[in-house]
């Protein structure tokens, strides 16, 4: 365990650089497709510390690398976009962009690589391969900046014999970290719906095609398609979060209604043939009804799938580094990440950072506008992503 002592050593001397950066990118989020502040920082440190690498992967994504030539290749990845949040929280570091936030700890996932890229730095001599190191720009919007790096062609030269990311997760405390093996996350579609009808006045709906009341049976209908026709054992969500129509008041019904939702599900199969199922129900079930329904499906990203050999290896060494109790075991996600569509590509491990503190009440969940997170847990964030890249470079390949 000299090695796991050393790279402790190496996170606790970087620490305060890299508390440091993360209130840096926490004051100036930048949101998905606009991270050109972000990646021109990332690149001015990557320079000042003599790392390698190449930008402009993606859009705003940068690649570095760090080791010695032969052996296998090993990938980290962060994500470095914001959200469009108005940030509530009464701290130095603050957002200074009004209206945008780092609500989903992208700014600790950012600087936490920073971290290990200068960990790794200090020991690339003793690399038994490469480790890439990946920025990447947007991931809170489609079709992810994942996608688009694959485009790019981040792995064409050279495919990675795995891949980790990570994501902080308030339900765990700083210094725990969770990992599941096999499908994880969800897929994630956008679903966007017009119910045309003809308005008038509420007194008279009998001279109308009212769109609310079509779109409440068909919001109805929606639901009953997942629990009559999923597969019980497959996990699906759909949601209608948002709806609003064109016009209308109190004594008024409108022509028009939009609703926008999601569909999520572990089954590509079953996500093909719900789509296709709730295309065909809107649309005959709104015309049956005398209007007109105009249903558009954003396909989005793939479920995420940790390769179960990589992630079993993966928790193994994470007890080795952080003790037996502080590596647990995560329930499934129906939430989405584009993390999936490199894992699509190598094997990936794609687990959990511990950020919460009840006693620096830092305990909201992300994607709020008073999330924040126990800075001690950049001391993990950085230590055992570097421990899981070098073990897995020491490692006999997964196929073996």
């Amino acid at each position: 365990m000299e090695q796991a002592a050393r790279i402790k050593e190496l996170a606790d001397r970087i620490f305060p650089e890299v508390v440091s950066l993360r209130r840096h990118f926490h004051q100036h989020p930048e949101l998905s497709f606009e991270e050109r502040q972000t990646s021109a920082f990332i690149a001015q440190i990557l320079r000042e510390w003599g790392i390698p690498f190449r930008e402009g992967i993606g859009g705003f994504g940068l690649v570095a690398e760090i080791g010695t030539s032969g052996g296998d290749v090993i990938a980290l990845r962060a994500d470095m976009d914001a959200l469009p949040i108005h940030e509530a929280n009464d701290v130095p570091y603050r957002s200074q962009n009004d209206g945008v936030m780092h609500a989903c700890g992208h700014d600790v996932h950012t600087a936490s690589l920073l971290g290990t890229a200068w960990l790794l730095n200090q020991l690339r001599d003793e690399l038994h391969g490469k480790v890439t190191l990946i920025f990447q720009p947007a991931e809170e919007k489609l079709p992810g900046g994942a996608s688009l790096m694959l485009k790019d062609g981040i792995f064409a030269a050279v495919k990675p014999a795995a891949i980790f990311g990570q994501h902080v997760h308030p339900p765990l405390t700083t210094g725990k970290v969770g990992f599941r093996a096999g499908p994880y996350m969800a897929s994630a579609d956008e679903l966007y719906i017009t119910v045309k009808g003809r308005g008038g006045h509420g007194a008279l709906p009998h001279q109308c095609i009212d769109p609310v009341a079509m779109s409440a049976h068909l919001i109805t209908a929606l639901q009953q398609l997942v629990s009559r026709y999923a597969d019980p054992l497959v996990p699906s969500v759909l949601t209608i979060g948002k709806i609003f129509s064109e016009g209308g008041a109190t004594n008024v019904i409108p022509n028009v209604v939009h609703m926008e939702g999601t569909f999520r599900t572990f089954d590509e199969e079953w996500r093909d043939e719900a789509h296709r199922r709730m295309k065909k129900m809107a649309e005959g079930l709104i015309e049956g009804l005398g209007g007109a329904c105009d249903f558009q499906i954003v396909k989005g990203y793939p479920f995420l799938e940790n390769d179960p050999n990589l992630t079993v290896r993966s928790m193994d060494d994470a007890r080795q580094f952080l003790g037996e109790g502080n590596v647990v075991s995560l329930d499934q996600r129906m939430t989405a990440e584009d993390f999936a569509w490199f894992a699509q590509e190598v094997p990936g491990c794609f687990y959990r950072l511990g950020t919460s503190s009840e006693s620096g009440g830092m305990t909201a969940p992300v994607h709020t506008d008073i999330f924040d997170v126990d800075e001690e847990c950049l001391r993990t964030g950085v230590g055992l992503m570097a421990w899981l890249g070098i073990r897995q470079l020491q490692r006999k390949p997964l196929s073996s």
